[in-house]
Formats: structure tokens, sequence, C-alpha cells
């Protein structure tokens, strides 16, 4: 009897980690209005029709791809969310039939750790294009151009590595 109530006790901590899925996703729900907030702000701001001081269109695209960035990570947010609440608590039932192969349908922990991993190795490449993009100016000879190239190159052979079944 004392061991039956004890593991009820134990079984019932699983519920703890509804703290992070309801932070996952409050944090999720932020960064995609801040994004969406940063998207809004720049095409005002650094769009030439509504700003006649911006000449070029290279700090609008800088701000969108920034904001790009936030919504990654929202959507990783989202995943990581979604995937220990299926993980710990209970499947979710609304879901069940309507989205059955959906991204945010996970089934174990290799699982959801390989969809994160795949949408932060998206934010990283995007982070690379933002990088590149700010320095952009400054490829003058040859020779950056080629390792320009070659980046991405590397980026492209990784990312079929990793999505390579």
């Amino acid at each position: 009897m004392i061991e039956n109530k004890f593991e009820k006790g134990l079984w019932s901590t699983r519920f703890i980690v509804l703290i992070s899925v309801i932070l996952s996703i409050v944090s999720s729900i932020v960064l995609f209005l801040l994004a969406g907030w940063d998207i809004i702000q720049a095409i005002i701001y650094y769009n030439p029709i509504f700003n006649e001081n911006i000449i070029s269109n290279n700090d609008l695209l800088f701000k969108i791809i920034s904001s790009i960035d936030l919504f990654l990570i929202g959507i990783v947010l989202l995943i990581f969310g979604f995937g220990v609440y299926e993980l710990f608590i209970s499947e979710i039932d609304f879901a069940k039939n309507k989205f059955a192969d959906s991204t945010l349908k996970i089934n174990n922990l290799d699982q959801l750790k390989n969809k994160i991993l795949k949408v932060i190795i998206i934010v990283l490449i995007v982070k690379f294009f933002e990088k590149v993009l700010k320095l952009s100016h400054n490829f003058t000879t040859p020779k950056d151009l080629i390792f320009f190239s070659l980046s991405i190159l590397s980026i492209c052979i990784g990312y079929y590595l990793i999505n390579r079944k």
C-alpha cells in the first residue's frame, strides 16, 4: 500500500514539466509578436517608399532576416512545448486525427531532439546569411567571393547530410 502511494506520487511529479510547456508556448507567442512588430517597423522605416532618405533595400532585407530568426526560435519553442507535453503528460487528442503527420507530433525524445536540431540549424543558416548580408559591402576581391561561395557550399552540404535518412 505504501509502495502504491509512493509510485502514484512519483508518477504525478511528471506534471512539473507543465511549467516548461506553458512558458515555452508563451515565449513562442511573444517571439512571434516581436518578429511581426519588427517586420512592420522595418517596412515602414527602411522602405524607400515611406522614407525618402533610404537609398538601398539592404537595411530592409537585413531587418526582415533578423525577424525571421525570431520566428524560427519561436518555432523551436513551440515544437519543444508540444513535444514535452506529448511525451510526459498526454497525447493531444484534438490533433490526433487532424494532424497525424504534423511537425508538432512527437513520439519519443530522439524525435523531439531531431526536430529541434533541424530548426536550430536553419536558424544558424539564417544567422549566417544575416552576417554575410551585413558584410556584403566589404566583398571586393575575387578571393572574398570564392570564400563566400565555399561557405554557402559547405552549409548546403552540411544541411544535406543532416536531412539524409
